[in-house]
């Protein structure tokens, strides 16, 4: 990736004092958490892990999830293959504080170890208030500019439920624009959004989106208008014949779509694809794929 200016002023980060140029962001690359784990055995997929972390670099940001999923696992080869019991909001919180820190291991095992890798956890708090919207901003163009790659999760294992839907409710009385990243598939959006990135990668179980979920020959590999309201009706019309999730809690298909269209209006180019392929793959076009754009 060439490296350019930012797009607009993002003066409260530091720098590289000999650096004459500032790396926008070019990618954003999310990953959901069935697509980091074999399901014949159960245990996680390194083969995804190596061949995703190897392609990051300085301008690119993931979306990763995974550390819940990784905790249960990690619990359970601890524990004499058990899971835990009891409230599903207290379990959720304990796989996930000890699936953070096995997540991040295994960014950073395969990850250039030229470049750096940050930890940024979120929560919906800090997209609904303009100060921390501009922090995290510049926290992420911090990151590229100090040759480290940001890697972002919702923090799960600190985030009260009943409290965020509280949190939530109250917002939505006073706007009509709140960020709920309930979901990491939103949470990607936003960022790409929050920082004009020129793609959102968001690589799943699956080649993209189908006209028929129970149908891999339905593939639907390209959306594209003249307008950003022609491919919305398009996705629209997409979303009726969208059902199923890899996971339970999650919103599978539909939420996808649903959460493409921000950034799309935005003129980031969006791509749905299978998490086995090489990212500079999906990227070209070398592979199966979801690709919406417009003109």
């Amino acid at each position: 990736m060439a490296e350019q200016k930012l797009r607009g002023s993002f003066s409260n980060f530091p720098v590289n004092p000999d650096d004459t140029e500032l790396i926008n962001f070019d990618v954003v690359v999310k990953i959901g958490s069935m697509a980091l784990i074999r399901k014949e055995d159960n245990d996680i997929d390194y083969n995804i892990f190596s061949r995703l972390a190897a392609s990051l670099k300085p301008g690119y940001i993931l979306v990763s999830s995974g550390a819940t999923e990784i905790g249960r696992i990690d619990y359970m080869k601890r524990n004499g293959g058990r899971e835990l019991k009891g409230n599903l909001a207290a379990i959720k919180t304990a796989y996930s504080a000890q699936g953070q820190p096995i997540l991040m291991e295994m960014y950073r095992q395969f990850i250039n170890p030229k470049y750096s890798v940050r930890q940024v956890l979120v929560e919906h708090s800090h997209f609904n208030d303009e100060r921390k919207v501009n922090h995290i901003r510049n926290l992420l163009f911090s990151a590229a500019n100090q040759n480290a790659i940001p890697i972002v999760n919702y923090n799960d294992a600190v985030s009260d439920t009943e409290n965020m839907h509280l949190e939530l409710r109250d917002l939505k009385r006073k706007t009509d624009h709140v960020v709920e990243c309930v979901d990491n598939d939103e949470t990607a959006a936003v960022i790409a959004r929050l920082v004009n990135a020129r793609i959102l990668v968001l690589l799943t179980s699956v080649d993209g989106i189908y006209a028929d979920a129970g149908d891999p020959s339905t593939l639907i590999e390209e959306v594209v208008g003249d307008t950003y309201e022609e491919v919305e009706q398009k996705i629209d019309e997409m979303m009726a014949n969208c059902s199923g999730a890899s996971r339970q809690g999650a919103n599978g298909a539909k939420a996808k779509l649903q959460f493409a269209k921000g950034p799309l209006r935005s003129g980031t180019t969006v791509i749905i694809a299978h998490a086995r392929h090489k990212l500079s793959d999906i990227i070209k076009g070398n592979v199966k794929r979801t690709l919406l754009h417009i003109k």
